[in-house]
């Protein structure tokens, strides 16, 4: 597990966008923890440009990502509205 990403930190955004502390399946909160490692993984992109391996991580996780808005889209559209707004998220 990555040091950036600590339990505290994981608990907190299950709290901010899941039903609750321990909600690790809703797809709002792995949305939202996809969300935060992307951002992470970009601002790493950033400094080494030649990083193969993440650059690949990278792509999986917006794929990941991708996919679970699709079906949160399919499934309840209101919900996909408020995570998309709540994570500033453009689609």
């Amino acid at each position: 597990m990555a040091d950036y990403l600590t339990a505290d930190k994981k608990q907190e955004i299950f709290g901010n966008y899941g039903k609750s502390n321990t909600d690790t399946g809703s797809p709002e909160s792995q949305i939202a923890l996809f969300s935060y490692r992307i951002t992470h993984l970009s601002e790493h992109m950033k400094r080494n440009h030649k990083d193969n391996g993440t650059n690949s991580a990278l792509l999986r996780l917006v794929g990941q990502r991708r996919r679970l808005l699709d079906y949160l889209k399919a499934k309840d559209i209101e919900r996909y509205r408020a995570i998309l707004k709540k994570l500033n998220l453009r689609k």
